[in-house]
């Protein structure tokens, strides 16, 4: 099973989503406007990180998960 990181930091407000093994980042870039995607050695995106997060209840992150379809 495939496992999603998912990090909120209040000080910072960013909000961090891993895809991947963050020990595999080797370059990241500006997508757009406030977020930024984290890439691997062979330009794989392995995670993204939106800037100057703000949940929309102070303190508060919510994560819901859909799964489309089978793989198989």
């Amino acid at each position: 099973m495939d496992a999603i990181k998912v990090i909120y930091d209040p000080a910072g407000q960013t909000l961090t989503l891993w895809l991947d093994d963050p020990h595999k980042e080797s370059e990241c870039e500006e997508a757009a406007d406030e977020v930024v995607l984290m890439k691997d050695a062979s330009g794989r995106v392995i995670g993204f990180e939106i800037l100057s997060y703000h949940p929309t209840v102070p303190g508060k992150l919510s994560v819901q998960t859909v799964v489309l379809g089978q793989v198989g």
